[in-house]
């Protein structure tokens, strides 16, 4: 998903408008999380890059995408610019010792 959501509305208040906005990325992430694995694979693993554009958009982890929607809004932005690519990924085993 590389989707540029807007922060305002004239049906919603800010607050709710960024709840509705975290919503769809959570339902996004639900729903490629329950595709099938292909042969090998453990899990999805994500992509994630988001910021106020495209362009300042940083890489980070999924589980910091919400932290990084509250900056950009309290950074006045109208918008947020999101982008989440599922990929196959494989566990590593711990060394031992």
């Amino acid at each position: 998903m590389k989707k540029n959501f807007s922060l305002t509305s004239t049906k919603h208040k800010p607050d709710r408008q960024v709840e509705l906005v975290k919503h769809e990325i959570n339902k996004y992430v639900a729903r490629e999380r329950r595709k099938i694995l292909p042969q090998g694979v453990d899990y999805w693993d994500f992509d994630c890059k988001c910021g106020a554009t495209a362009d300042t958009a940083a890489i980070l982890h999924l589980d910091e995408i919400s932290k990084k929607i509250d900056a950009v809004v309290a950074g006045k932005s109208d918008s947020v610019y999101v982008e989440i690519l599922a990929k196959p990924g494989i566990r590593k085993k711990k060394p031992l010792g």
